[in-house]
């Protein structure tokens, strides 16, 4: 079922993982979980940045062009939904490592699971202060590292110790993936795909 363990994740995530790991509803349902929930971010970013108006200091709004925040909108998806593919080839990846042998269904499971705090956060978007967005974004990257803290062990069938040493291996590759994606934003822009502000 779409969405359906979300509830159980803010309200009981310890129960809700084991929800997870004895049902492995298939790569169908997660995907069709990442693909939903991947669209909060660029949907809200795109509100945000033609009718609202991102304010840096006291200064005037700044807005993109209806264009120009759609095709950002647009790589901003496939970033998100390529991002969270890949971190679950990295969980899977490096789970040897640590004497779990999952599938990918159940790396994926993982990664989609636990990146849906940090997507859902963009909402906050629909109010655009840099301060407030920064406030709410690290509630959501600390929300999504203690749902892969404790999720890891349970998915992954392995010791909490082990888990742990796992989830921040984990942890680490997402913070390169993340550098990796705003790596590539700022040579797209250096090649003339960037924001283009109205005026």
């Amino acid at each position: 079922m779409i969405l359906g363990h979300l509830f159980g994740l803010y309200a009981h995530p310890k129960k809700e993982w084991t929800a997870i790991d004895k049902e492995h509803e298939g790569i169908q349902s997660s995907l069709s979980h990442i693909l939903l929930i991947a669209l909060l971010p660029p949907i809200f970013a795109f509100i945000s940045s033609v009718f609202i108006g991102w304010r840096i200091g006291v200064g005037s709004p700044i807005f993109l062009t209806q264009n120009s925040a759609f095709a950002m909108s647009v790589a901003m998806y496939f970033a998100l939904v390529g991002g969270v593919f890949a971190l679950a080839y990295l969980i899977y990846w490096m789970s040897r490592t640590f004497g779990s042998t999952p599938t990918y269904t159940q790396a994926l499971e993982l990664a989609a699971y636990t990146a849906t705090p940090l997507f859902m956060v963009s909402i906050a978007a629909i109010y655009p202060q840099i301060w407030f967005l920064m406030i709410i974004g690290l509630i959501g990257i600390a929300y999504s590292v203690y749902l892969l803290y404790t999720g890891v062990p349970i998915l992954m069938h392995i010791p909490e110790e082990r888990g742990f040493i796992y989830a921040s291996s984990i942890v680490t590759c997402g913070l390169v993936l993340l550098v990796s994606i705003i790596t590539g934003s700022v040579l797209l822009w250096n090649w003339g795909i960037g924001p283009v502000f109205s005026h």
